[in-house]
């Protein structure tokens, strides 16, 4: 016969009420909480809001944030507690409130839209055609929306391309608000030491290159006195890249020599036959998706401006860097083209979409460069290196602000890297000598 057994029955003899706590919850931390509140995710750690701003109260606990389990670091110091960094989390009154104080402001900015709108007709109203309610919605949402979006600009940070340790010491500081204040005149003309190599002359059938165009030709080269000093003896010459190198010196001021090995790309022949050198750079089409531009495929031939444009916000220094080249070596041309992938997975086959030229001096002032700014900056910078010691020294630029600072580096910085390369050398040197010696009949044996 089946046998009931009665359930055992907290009872509270001293009246009503929960009884004693059992033995095995003793011990542990309660943390209040309420069978009413909706579960919207396993645990929340922190506390924090939710990103979604509509429903900012859909799952918060009516008991708030607890702090029960909070981490108190007693064992070894006393005088030492975690803080919790986490914001404060707000009631849902206090949300709605700040959220209707702003209502007010926002009325005040659409009252001349509501004022238009009232003092039409009801017949102008009624017989109001939709794109014409879709463009004033649009005219409002650019004009009041991006105020709420100028200052949430994220700045990724960026590491140092030279890993910065303690012991190096910082001798100097520059800021790029005080090195674009600089000004220097006392440049003398360059003068030309010596020219060397030999360059191709440019095909114009470049400037009309469309896509389906394939241009591909070596001719003669125009070839200075003096051979490229890099290329050696058992090298092919026909592999050789078109470059041709100008050592120009100037005088800055009366106590400093300076010698600059410039280079030239290429060289065009105008319609007098009169020879013009020049520089010859490219720019890479990176996801428009991803930095905010144009496609270049369907806009480079209607908006190259706006092309030019993107690239100078991007890559200004790049820009700034080619066409002060371009100066210094007294080129009078800057060729860009504009280079795509063949596709997007390929990245062993490009194509040129398209080229564009410029006169250095006139694309200087087009991008606000400076060449008097240019050899100030060059000239605070040699003025602080000649006050230093003798020793080794590092001049970086913060990743992450407008700071050029100059190191002073203990001796042995970078020496292992250099010890390498001088290994390598004599190794290649040696390999070519044992090879020299295999091949000479009179050699011992």
């Amino acid at each position: 016969m089946a046998k009931f057994q009665a359930p055992v029955i907290q009872d509270n003899p001293t009246g009503w009420g929960p009884c004693a706590i059992p033995e095995k919850f003793r011990d542990m931390p309660y943390q209040p909480f309420s069978k009413g509140d909706r579960l919207g995710k396993v645990s929340d750690w922190t506390g924090a809001t939710y990103q979604d701003k509509r429903y900012p109260n859909r799952y918060t606990s009516q008991f708030g944030g607890g702090s029960v389990y909070a981490y108190f670091h007693e064992e070894n110091e006393t005088t030492f507690q975690l803080v919790d960094t986490a914001k404060t989390q707000k009631t849902a009154y206090q949300k709605n409130r700040m959220r209707f104080a702003q209502v007010p402001q926002v009325r005040t900015q659409t009252a001349p839209f509501d004022r238009e709108s009232r003092a039409a007709t009801p017949s102008a109203v009624s017989t109001e055609e939709p794109p014409d309610r879709m463009r004033l919605q649009k005219k409002f949402q650019k004009q009041f929306g991006v105020r709420q979006k100028w200052d949430q600009k994220s700045q990724k940070p960026r590491d140092s391309s030279v890993e910065v340790r303690s012991d190096w010491e910082v001798k100097e500081e520059m800021d790029f608000p005080r090195l674009m204040k600089m000004r220097y005149m006392e440049v003398s003309d360059p003068v030309d030491i010596e020219c060397c190599g030999a360059l191709e002359y440019y095909d114009k059938a470049f400037d009309r290159r469309h896509l389906c165009v394939g241009v591909s030709q070596r001719g003669e080269r125009y070839k200075f006195p003096n051979p490229n000093p890099f290329v050696e003896e058992d090298m092919d010459k026909s592999e050789v890249a078109s470059v041709a190198y100008r050592y120009r010196h100037w005088k800055l001021g009366d106590d400093i020599d300076l010698i600059v090995r410039c280079e030239h790309d290429g060289v065009m022949t105008g319609a007098n036959g009169e020879v013009s050198f020049i520089n010859i750079k490219t720019l890479n089409e990176w996801d428009s998706r991803y930095c905010n531009g144009v496609d270049w495929r369907q806009k480079l031939d209607s908006q190259r401006g706006a092309v030019l444009a993107t690239e100078l916000k991007n890559n200004s220094y790049k820009l700034a860097r080619w066409t002060c080249c371009a100066m210094l070596a007294g080129s009078e041309y800057l060729k860009l083209g504009y280079v795509s992938r063949y596709h997007l997975k390929d990245s062993a086959r490009h194509v040129i979409l398209g080229t564009q030229h410029f006169k250095p001096n006139e694309f200087a002032s087009q991008i606000n460069l400076s060449m008097e700014n240019a050899w100030g900056i060059l000239r605070c910078v040699v003025d602080i290196c000649r006050k230093l010691d003798e020793g080794k020294y590092l001049i970086l630029k913060d990743p992450n602000k407008q700071v050029i600072r100059v190191y002073s580096l203990p001796d042995g910085t970078f020496s292992s890297d250099e010890e390498e390369e001088e290994e390598e050398d004599e190794e290649d040197v040696e390999e070519e000598e044992e090879g020299t010696a295999g091949l000479n009949p009179d050699s011992a044996v």
